[in-house]
């Protein structure tokens, strides 16, 4: 039972913002790929299995990001008493995990068409990659964006067996979207990482943070805005997108403030609701084409 908790604390599974940020790509993607001509049950189905999917790489994640920052992780007040930075769990056993995680994330990836095999076995090294940026550089948002929205080009492939523009588009702009949200998160510790020697965009923009912010959020704008174009989704989709729009600017911008970490936490845990917004309001561009 002591085994299961300290699993369950090391995966985050009790905090479910970290999947659903990373499955809510996955669901923007399908839905403008599907044609719900067709049967309802094979875009539940897939869901299911995107759901499922990023349930397990996201928990096999934050123990990858857990042994490589567990030096850091020791230093950092809200991270010092993680499971293996606390010497609660070695790190021959979170390795163990890992590989179970990723077994069971392969045998969920197989119902898949062979393209998407493939592009989801190359995107693997991004996971590995991630937790070493913030090392090198001052914008390890960037690589986060680049592989958390990976499954949005995946959910396309699954249904098309190709890629084309329009997940490209998307991809992109959800991109700008994390880099918004990552940076909001990363000034919860921006004292400690500072100290330490870790970089984050929420460092290298501390003095001019809500400009950056309207910047990448801007851009993840017209990247959706140009989806809908090349979707040609009709008027009541250009409409309704105000909504998600308000909540950037006129919700996550104005409430964000730098300076305090509970705010900063629960304004980047509304990018749950956001990601909801965004998918229902494809649902309408889909089903009112």
């Amino acid at each position: 039972m002591k085994n299961l908790k300290l699993f369950i604390v090391l995966t985050r599974l009790t905090k479910p913002i970290g999947y659903m940020l990373l499955f809510w790509p996955c669901l923007w993607g399908l839905t403008i790929a599907y044609d719900f001509n067709n049967d309802f049950n094979i875009f539940i189905f897939y869901s299911f299995l995107f759901f499922a999917g990023s349930i397990l790489m996201r928990s096999a994640g934050c123990i990858v990001n857990d042994i490589a920052d567990r030096n850091f992780d020791k230093k950092v007040a809200r991270t010092k008493n993680r499971p293996i930075a606390s010497g609660k769990i070695s790190i021959f056993l979170a390795t163990v995990y890992v590989l179970i995680l990723c077994s069971l994330a392969f045998l969920v990836l197989i119902n898949f068409n062979k393209l998407t095999i493939i592009l989801a076995i190359a995107s693997m090294p991004l996971a590995f990659i991630y937790p070493l940026m913030k090392r090198f550089t001052y914008w390890p948002q960037l690589f986060l964006g680049i592989t958390f929205n990976y499954g949005l080009i995946l959910s396309w492939v699954s249904i098309n067996e190709s890629i084309s523009f329009i997940p490209l588009v998307f991809y992109f702009g959800a991109i700008f979207w994390t880099l918004g949200y990552d940076t909001i998160y990363g000034f919860q510790d921006i004292k400690d990482d500072e100290i330490i020697g870790v970089k984050s965009t929420s460092i290298l923009f501390k003095n001019n943070s809500k400009m950056f912010l309207n910047i990448v959020f801007f851009l993840f704008v017209v990247f959706y805005l140009t989806m809908g174009f090349l979707m040609k989704f009709n008027l009541a989709f250009f409409i309704l997108s105000i909504i998600p729009i308000s909540h950037l600017f006129l919700y996550q911008i104005k409430k964000f403030d730098p300076l305090n970490p509970d705010i900063c936490l629960s304004t980047f845990k509304s990018n749950n609701l956001f990601g909801l917004i965004i998918f229902a309001n494809l649902l309408i561009g889909k089903i009112t084409f």
